[in-house]
């Protein structure tokens, strides 16, 4: 267990060092915010969404209406905002999604979360940009997308850099110095 956890650590480590993934910020609601006029489908909202670990939401709303609740599962789906995971109420909320999973937010005014003022956040790790593969700019084939008859190509110097496969060396020695095995 405690080797999960530090190579999840390194793993992390790694990724910010080697500058292989951007972390993103997200509005909750976009230009409407967090609200309970009826004006955003926030699942909707979240649901056209990627949201990975080092992730950003901003909550933006008036305090003397609105505030956000981190609920489990079982409160999100029952708008029970009374024994919240954590609540924030400055009306400009910054939370960073630091682990996979869900992450259920529900305002507790009355009736706002049976209104629709709730959303749950799907996260997951992120994917190193190198790591994903781009379109070709042309085909013999007429078509860019991969399939089983018309495979991307992609050589190995386009698609992996440096710096990731020397975040992989440091992540070793650090897990070696360790004393851990894999």
């Amino acid at each position: 267990m405690a080797f999960r956890n530090i190579a999840t650590l390194v793993f992390f480590v790694v990724m910010a060092f080697s500058g292989a993934y951007s972390s993103v910020v997200y509005r909750v609601g976009d230009s409407d915010g967090w609200t309970s006029r009826g004006l955003v489908d926030y699942n909707k909202w979240a649901s056209t969404k990627d949201f990975h670990v080092g992730d950003t939401l901003i909550f933006a709303y008036n305090n003397q209406f609105h505030n956000v609740m981190q609920v489990s599962d079982q409160d999100f789906e029952s708008c029970n905002a009374t024994s919240a995971i954590s609540s924030y109420t400055s009306g400009s909320d910054t939370i960073t999604l630091k682990r996979p999973g869900h992450y259920y937010f529900l305002c507790g005014a009355p009736g706002h979360c049976q209104a629709g003022q709730k959303v749950d956040i799907k996260v997951s790790l992120p994917v190193p940009e190198n790591l994903i593969p781009s379109p070709s700019p042309s085909s013999p084939y007429g078509s860019s997308s991969p399939s089983a008859s018309n495979p991307v190509e992609m050589s190995p110097s386009s698609t992996v850099s440096s710096a990731p496969a020397i975040g992989l060396a440091f992540a070793t020695v650090v897990v070696f110095l360790l004393g851990f095995e894999f």
